[in-house]
C-alpha cells in the first residue's frame, strides 16, 4: 500500500566497511528543515539505554540485518545485494545494542534527490520491538528527508502495521492516487 507524507561468529566480509565516505546528493529544495513534532526519545535517551544511533552503514553487518529482516518475515536476501541497496540509499538510520553490537533497528530511504523519497526496510528486531526503535528510526529518516526539502515521501505497508505509520504524519494518499507495482506473474485466464 502507498502512503505519503509531508514531512557463532559472522564473517568479516559480510560487514559493510566504508573506508572513504560517498558524498550525500543535495536534495535541498525546500526552506523546511525540522518535523512538526518532537522526537520521540532523544539520542541521549537512546544511548542511556544501551543503544548507538548510527548514520551510515560503516560498520554494519549484513548478515546480522538479514537476520532482522526474516526474523520480521521478510525474505532472506543476498548479502552482496544489500551491499549493492545501500551503496544506492540516500539515507538510513539503524540502532546498534551496544552490549551486543548487534543491529537491532534499521530504515533506509532512496528517491530522486529533490522531489521524491521512498522508505523501505523499516524493520526492528522482535526481542526489542514496543520500546520505541522503530519510531526513533523513522523520526530520523523524515527529519533528514524533509530537512533536505523533499516534499513527497512514500512508503509501503503491510495493513497490519498501518496504525504505526499514522502518527509519525502518513496518510493514505491525499489525492487517491492509488499505487501499483510491476509483476513478471502472467494472468491466468
Amino acid at each position: 500500500m502507498l502512503f505519503r507524507g509531508n514531512i557463532s561468529p559472522l564473517s568479516p566480509s559480510l560487514r559493510f566497511n566504508l573506508k572513504t565516505r560517498t558524498p550525500r546528493r543535495n536534495l535541498t529544495v525546500s526552506s523546511r528543515t525540522s518535523l512538526d513534532y518532537p522526537l520521540s526519545i532523544s539520542d541521549e535517551a537512546l544511548e542511556s539505554r544501551g543503544f548507538i544511533l548510527r548514520r551510515t552503514a560503516e560498520g554494519l553487518n549484513l548478515e546480522g540485518l538479514n537476520k532482522v529482516f526474516v526474523a520480521v518475515g521478510f525474505p532472506r536476501r543476498d548479502p552482496e545485494k544489500i551491499r549493492v541497496a545501500l551503496e544506492h540509499t540516500d539515507s538510513m538510520v539503524w540502532v546498534e545494542q551496544r552490549k551486543s553490537q548487534k543491529a537491532v533497528a534499521f530504515a533506509r530511504a532512496t528517491g530522486d534527490g529533490v522531489f521524491n523519497a521512498i522508505i523501505w526496510d523499516v524493520v526492528v528486531d522482535p526481542s526489542f520491538q514496543g520500546i520505541g526503535l522503530g519510531k526513533a528510526v523513522v523520526e530520523r529518516l523524515i527529519e533528514d528527508l524533509v530537512g533536505r526539502g523533499i516534499s513527497n515521501i512514500a512508503l509501503y505497508s503491510e495493513p497490519r502495521v498501518l496504525g504505526f505509520y499514522r502518527p509519525l504524519g502518513f496518510v493514505s494518499d491525499p489525492d487517491g492516487i492509488r499505487g501499483m507495482v510491476y509483476s513478471r506473474k502472467q494472468k491466468t485466464k
